[in-house]
């Protein structure tokens, strides 16, 4: 549906419903409360870090913590104890902003990027391929434990999606309440020209499958298991 044919498409719906239209005009949207922007606002950064981990952790996802001078250290350990073969970086400024620039030049495995110029086929294989993925999201929601990541040119879709296990790296200044401030700064970033994206993705944990049985199965499809690393100089 394109803005030159919304009316006639709107019109034609109305008509089949034999109903009138609704005019925002004449009815505007008046929410039945504030919960959405009071709900956990009187939490400290400190209590919101508490609720943040413990619903994280409910949510079978493995919680660290690392100043950015110290994250080298801890990600070689989890490519140690994920055994992993491949790795893959999202190509993204915040990657020199947590000081990794050095250590993406010599770790081992060598690491393969998510290529802004490279075909969707190619990055989409690059993904699967991957052992561990490292990616940079905006916000851990703290009521849910869930991220939240915007698809950029330097991180795709599927590069949060199909690597074996998916780490995501967020700042503690960006842990937020709850999804609504999140979407807040989205919708500042996109109406202001600073942020072009197809989609953004909230991530709570990894998958969870019951069957019939009511027994969980974690990591069914997608990443087999998630590692939140909170920056806390960040």
């Amino acid at each position: 549906m394109t803005s030159d044919n919304r009316e006639e498409f709107l019109n034609f719906i109305a008509a089949k419903a034999e109903r009138p239209r609704h005019q925002l005009a004449d009815h505007p949207f008046v929410p039945l409360n504030d919960l959405p922007e009071t709900t956990l606002a009187d939490k400290t950064p400190a209590e919101l870090f508490a609720l943040a981990k413990e619903n994280s952790e409910a949510e079978h996802v493995t919680f660290k913590t690392a100043a950015t001078a110290d994250l080298p250290s801890v990600l070689d350990q989890m490519i140690t104890d994920k055994t992993a073969q491949s790795l893959l970086l999202p190509t993204d400024e915040r990657i020199a902003a947590y000081g990794l620039t050095d250590w993406a030049a010599q770790v081992a495995p060598r690491p393969t990027y998510w290529d802004p110029a490279g075909s969707r086929t190619e990055n989409i294989q690059r993904a699967q391929d991957a052992d561990l993925a490292i990616g940079c999201v905006e916000f851990l929601c703290a009521e849910s434990g869930t991220i939240t990541v915007a698809t950029t040119p330097g991180q795709g879709r599927s590069f949060h999606f199909l690597p074996k296990h998916y780490v995501a790296l967020v700042p503690q200044s960006r842990i937020v309440p709850r999804s609504r401030q999140a979407m807040d700064w989205y919708d500042t970033e996109l109406k202001a020209g600073r942020l072009h994206t197809s989609n953004i993705n909230f991530i709570t944990g990894p998958s969870n499958s019951g069957d019939i049985e009511m027994v969980l199965v974690v990591g069914v499809h997608g990443p087999i298991d998630m590692t939140y690393v909170v920056l806390t100089d960040k």
